[in-house]
């Protein structure tokens, strides 16, 4: 009788986390979408605010950066508060400032709007990553975290192609009143779970100097330092490539309208949302050591192939294949991150590593925009090929990301 009531209350528990979880990737998928559904606008934005693409291309790094930095706070923060008080916060501030964004009557007070927003919305991803490394054991986080970035794909997806598509008809305001009703929504739902998440890992915020002495031995260990500068450069080259997708496609293909682009971006986050799931279940089993280096090695031959004059059904497949290559690697590069340092920094550490993606995303939209006074050819061919040489040594660099965790010896001071 007991051993039934045990069971009872475990499935009961596993539903509830299950619900949670499912509430948590919307969430997620939403910040993604608002993230990923500016791109496409900055060619009718720069007209509307008669500014040029590169000026208003700002708005990409102006919400990645903010993003990168503040998560490191928000992280750190819910280390000692918990998760769940920093990501209402976070989730409040990042409704009522995509909402504002609407209010925006040049590029610059655009831009400023967008670096608000990088800076609100940044506590619920990283926190939610923190959360399955506090639940589930290091073999068990790769299901979790597909979920987490199927939803995020399908963000993007959304993102990529209702920003192109909708804006003709609903006018760009629409799209940021829209996600901040639906990201509304949503946390209400959130608050009947509270209760399930685990209170704090830290008594105390470490001072400044603790807080870069743990940094400094996460990233002084081979396996923490590579992760993290591969976490950057993956976000260098999908943020250089993606950001400036509406503008290579204006550019190759000027006989196509809005709805065409948006058809074609469409791809990106589609493989993602079909295929996070299976790829994070492969990785608990084989190892991510399988699955890095061929992600990075696709992405690389997605970007070099619109170097070339191929027809927009080329561009689409090509723009499938980049997709695919972010999920075969950023979602394992968490999972390896997770199993870094100690459970009582666990939000710092995944800080950290939104910090290095999201600066990786901001650094790459703006040096793929400068890079463009040489033409779209050369500047996919030394972002594609940077990639490609990458992924090679990728081969040998994680070689040893089995399916069992690795000791890390960093430990709290």
């Amino acid at each position: 009788m007991f051993e039934h009531t045990e069971e009872a209350n475990r499935q009961r528990r596993l539903q509830k986390h299950n619900q949670l979880f499912r509430l948590l990737a919307v969430e997620a998928g939403l910040i993604f979408l608002q993230c990923y559904m500016v791109a496409p606008l900055i060619p009718r934005l720069a007209g509307e605010f008669n500014v040029s693409e590169q000026k208003m291309g700002l708005i990409v790094p102006a919400y990645m950066l903010s993003y990168g930095i503040a998560a490191l706070f928000y992280g750190l923060i819910s280390d000692r508060f918990g998760r769940w008080p920093i990501i209402q916060i976070s989730l409040i501030l990042f409704i009522t400032s995509t909402f504002l964004t609407v209010t925006a009557q040049t590029a610059n007070q655009m831009i400023f709007w967008r670096l608000v927003t990088g800076l609100s919305s940044s506590g619920v991803i990283p926190l939610t990553f923190a959360l399955i490394g506090d639940l589930f054991p290091f073999n068990k986080r790769g299901a979790k975290l597909g979920l987490i970035f199927a939803a995020m794909e399908g963000g993007m997806a959304a993102g990529s192609a209702g920003g192109a598509l909708l804006v003709s008809f609903t006018g760009w305001e629409f799209l940021f009143v829209a996600t901040s009703v639906m990201a509304t929504l949503v946390l209400l739902g959130l608050r009947r779970y509270g209760a399930l998440f685990d209170a704090p890992k830290a008594k105390k915020i470490p001072s400044l100097r603790e807080i870069f002495e743990r940094y400094g031995k996460i990233l002084s260990e081979p396996r923490g330092f590579r992760t993290y500068l591969y976490v950057l450069w993956n976000g260098i080259y999908h943020g250089g490539v993606y950001t400036w997708l509406g503008v290579y496609m204006t550019q190759r293909y000027p006989q196509m309208d809005d709805v065409g682009i948006g058809l074609t971006i469409l791809g990106y986050g589609i493989p993602g949302l079909i295929f996070s799931g299976i790829i994070g279940r492969a990785a608990d089993r084989f190892g991510r050591c399988w699955i890095i280096p061929p992600g990075l090695i696709v992405a690389a031959f997605a970007g070099l192939a619109m170097i070339f004059e191929i027809p927009p059904t080329g561009t689409t497949i090509a723009i499938l294949v980049l997709s695919l290559g972010y999920d075969l690697t950023q979602p394992l590069f968490v999972g390896i991150v997770s199993n870094l340092g100690s459970e009582q920094s666990l939000g710092q550490i995944m800080g950290l590593k939104v910090f290095a993606l999201f600066i990786g995303f901001g650094l790459g939209s703006y040096l793929f925009g400068e890079l463009l006074h040489f033409g779209f050819p050369a500047t996919l061919m030394a972002f594609g090929g940077l990639q490609l040489l990458s992924g090679i040594a990728a081969i040998i660099l994680f070689k040893n990301e089995t399916s069992q965790p690795q000791t890390q010896e960093v430990k709290e001071t």
